[in-house]
């Protein structure tokens, strides 16, 4: 069945646009979206465009609740008799980082091929694999690591509907809302490594007396994955515009400012995903007696502060970045992290849970603030290579440049994302090397100092090729 709708003429010529006409197709397709017809958007467009970012982002939540739950099931396994090594942990917890940030490669193009709504039903329908193999494997303590490792590895899945969820939502929103569109579905992704660390503690604990019922871990995002496939498919769309650009995307690996950028998001994103997800094992290393709480029948993970703070944060990033220049926030995210990582070597001899509870916070903020500043700067940059270039908006040099820009967009979140792989394996090889991690601080400190300096000498000081914009 074909239906169309059409803005109304009046106010779109009022506008200066042209009246956009809707065909709806049977499973759930919609041919001539036009979100810049803002007579369009202000009467039928924003509506579903809101109703499709919601379930978005309902299923991008899950998605990083299962790319994430090995970071709090690895540091229950001993208690559920499992005696991997630390080495192992490391690995079990890092190892979902590195599939999923490979997998929003593919996953930035699966919508434009399969469409918004069907792509979002599929990956949200993947998510089942990693969350059910979890709940039989953790429940026999004799599962060898190399099986434990490959379920850990489909937890990767999660991590890829980062990528698709954003492009698919850029297609729905007009220019002027891009930004605030992107910036909830991001931030409602992120929040899902924090809700993980914090339920899981206390749904694998409440009324299993003595014992850990761990296999839970796994089973209780059942229900809300299946939920989230239903959701889609009766609620969602797919826009038959939604193409993809793989020239652009080929374009813009030539840049040189991808390479850089993607180098500051590793700093970046990739701290905040990497500590989200061995701070849980830091803690229990560290200050067992702190791993978890008991309140009541349940126990609770302080853990999942950290991915709420930096989740929280992010969006202050931005909205500071749009004031002072997303150049500058980001060198004082980088300043606040290395301070942060130096605080942690200085006060770590005191063994005081709450001080280093404190400096881990600040870490993780100053993370989620350059998580949005650098993103921030993404379309900046490109937009002054586009004035230094003279290639201007509505010229066919200027459309190329957009194309890049956006491209980059997705293309830098999945490079960043390998942080999240990065960071627990120096503080695997700082503690199976020196039996501490202080070498591993000692160097994300000399990391952010260098990325600081970078983001100064690229994007601070004027160049002629950015066109003496701040960036």
């Amino acid at each position: 069945m074909t239906t169309s709708v059409t803005s109304p003429v009046g106010a779109a010529a009022a506008t200066g646009t042209t009246s956009t006409t809707l065909t709806h197709r049977s499973g759930r397709w919609i041919d001539g979206w036009n979100p810049e017809d803002s007579a369009f958007w202000e009467t039928e467009g924003r509506p579903i465009a809101r109703r499709n970012l919601g379930w978005s982002i309902f299923a991008e939540f899950l998605g990083f609740i299962v790319w994430q739950l090995w970071s709090i099931v690895v540091v229950m396994l001993p208690a559920a008799g499992f005696a991997f090594t630390s080495s192992e942990a490391f690995w079990l917890i890092s190892v979902p980082s590195l599939v999923g940030a490979t997998m929003r490669f593919p996953y930035t193009f699966m919508v434009a091929k399969f469409g918004g709504r069907n792509w979002t039903m599929i990956s949200a329908g993947l998510l089942l694999i990693p969350s059910i193999l979890l709940g039989i494997v953790v429940g026999n303590p004799e599962t060898p690591f190399g099986v434990m490792l490959v379920v850990a590895a489909l937890a990767g899945f999660g991590g890829g509907n980062f990528a698709s969820s954003m492009a698919n939502i850029t297609y729905f929103f007009p220019q002027k809302e891009k930004g605030w569109a992107l910036g909830l579905n991001a931030a409602g992704g992120n929040i899902g490594t924090a809700v993980a660390q914090f339920a899981v503690p206390i749904v694998v604990t409440i009324g299993a007396a003595a014992t850990l019922n761990i296999s839970l871990a796994g089973w209780m995002w059942v229900p809300f994955i299946l939920l989230a496939i239903w959701g889609a498919w009766r609620f969602m769309d797919n826009l038959s515009n939604a193409k993809a650009d793989l020239a652009g995307s080929a374009a813009a690996l030539r840049e040189p400012h991808l390479w850089l950028m993607a180098l500051l998001y590793i700093g970046t994103f990739g701290s905040f995903i990497g500590f989200a997800s061995v701070f849980p094992k830091l803690i229990a290393d560290q200050f067992p007696e702190f791993s978890t709480i008991q309140v009541g029948q349940a126990a609770v993970s302080l853990a999942f502060l950290g991915a709420l703070t930096g989740s929280l944060a992010r969006p202050y990033g931005g909205k500071l970045a749009d004031k002072v220049g997303g150049a500058r926030v980001t060198v004082g995210a980088f300043s606040v992290m290395a301070l942060g990582a130096l605080s942690l070597i200085w006060t770590l001899p005191l063994h005081n849970f709450w001080v280093f509870l404190a400096c881990f916070l600040v870490l993780f903020a100053a993370t989620g603030v350059g998580n949005g500043s650098t993103y921030r700067m993404i379309p900046n940059i490109f937009a002054a290579r586009g004035l230094a270039t003279d290639a201007l908006p509505g010229t066919p040099a200027g459309v190329k440049i957009q194309r890049k820009a956006a491209a980059s967009l997705g293309l830098i979140s999945a490079i960043g994302a390998y942080g999240g792989f990065v960071i627990p394996q120096v503080l695997n090889l700082s503690q199976t090397t020196t039996g501490a991690y202080t070498a591993a601080f000692y160097g994300f400190v000399a990391a952010y100092v260098v990325l600081g300096t970078l983001t100064v000498l690229a994007y601070i000081v004027p160049r002629k090729s950015l066109a003496g914009q701040r960036i």
